[in-house]
């Protein structure tokens, strides 16, 4: 299966599961690829309008892992402008996982999950499973291990 991984991180840290994830799934003989979204002005102040400098086209992938960090407690501006950009999820298996550096979902991790499911539902896609690493938290290892233990069983 043609697996794409389509990340937004500014920091490493939700790439650093994103590639730990991409060798699970190589190594269960899927062609996996991450590919990146990137924001121009990934800097700029927070509330200023957000342009992508790269918009990874979905179109080549059965199965898509949408995967963000979470922003002010909400969805990355940077994936929320993409996610409303990509084109049809018709057919597509649909995945994400977010990271946070809170050590409670609650504390946006869940929203941002939703606002990625929302964000594919309104595409023609259904989300079929999803994933928050706490970054800050005690069990951030365990959360990583089972996400990518959970995406790559796909």
């Amino acid at each position: 299966m043609k697996v794409g991984i389509i990340v937004y991180s500014n920091t490493g840290n939700t790439m650093s599961v994103a590639e730990k994830l991409e060798k699970a799934l190589a190594a269960k003989g899927h062609s996996v690829e991450i590919k990146r979204v990137e924001a121009e002005n990934e800097q700029s102040k927070p509330g200023s309008p957000v342009t992508l400098k790269t918009a990874p086209d979905i179109a080549p992938y059965g199965t898509v892992i949408f995967a963000s960090p979470v922003h002010a407690f909400s969805l990355a501006p940077a994936m929320k402008l993409y996610l409303s950009q990509i084109a049809s999820l018709n057919g597509k298996k649909t995945h994400c996982f977010v990271t946070q550096e809170f050590k409670k979902a609650w504390m946006g991790g869940n929203h941002a999950i939703r606002q990625i499911s929302s964000a594919c539902k309104t595409k023609g896609g259904s989300m079929i499973s999803t994933g928050i690493v706490n970054w800050s938290g005690e069990r951030r290892e365990q959360q990583i291990e089972e996400i990518v233990a959970a995406l790559s069983a796909i």
